[in-house]
């Protein structure tokens, strides 16, 4: 239920950010605004006291093989899985201490702030038993496409950065539930049948 909600308030305000955007002056967006291999340097410095570490990036020719592997009656999400430029994930776990320096991933917070991006939504002790504690998303907008993403989730013991770079509608959004991890509501299988 948490989990549909925080879905539920992700994808409004995508939407409203989308409009409010399309209403304002433009700006100017580079033909690839979003550098997956680029991260704040405060994300280094936390790396650096990690007892854990991983970082992976899947480029456009490993989700071209992800969605290779989706049925042909999934082709809405095999399309917008093809409008994805990559997504890259950084996970950081610290030990029984926890995340030694708060100030760090205030200063991950500020990085995306000071380079443009939209803050979208921050959510505090609510994402179930996977995920409890503080979760930030950023998006970068092209009037109304999602060009970019970030997902900033931060639990006592861990640091999770995920970038996503595309060029995605909000319907696309919407055909992305229930793939990498994206939250799929009950509803929708229900509608299916």
């Amino acid at each position: 239920m948490k989990c549909r909600l925080l879905l539920c308030v992700l994808f409004a305000a995508a939407i409203a950010s989308a409009v409010c955007a399309a209403q304002a002056t433009a700006v100017p967006v580079s033909d690839s605004p979003v550098v997956l291999d680029w991260t704040p340097p405060a994300l280094a410095e936390l790396s650096s006291m990690a007892a854990v570490k991983n970082s992976f990036t899947l480029d456009r020719s490993l989700l071209g093989a992800a969605a290779s592997v989706l049925p042909d009656s999934d082709a809405p999400a095999k399309q917008a899985i093809g409008k994805l430029d990559g997504v890259s994930v950084h996970l950081l776990r610290f030990g029984p201490d926890g995340v030694p320096d708060e100030r760090a991933v205030d200063a991950i917070r500020d990085s995306y702030h000071l380079r443009g991006w939209k803050h979208i939504v921050t959510t505090s002790h609510g994402g179930g038993p996977v995920h409890n504690d503080t979760t930030d998303v950023w998006m970068v907008l092209d009037g109304v496409n999602v060009r970019g993403a970030v997902i900033l989730a931060e639990t006592a013991k861990s640091v999770t950065l995920v970038t996503i770079a595309g060029n995605l509608s909000t319907v696309d959004l919407l055909h992305l539930r229930g793939h990498f991890g994206i939250p799929k509501f009950d509803e929708d299988d229900a509608t299916r049948r």
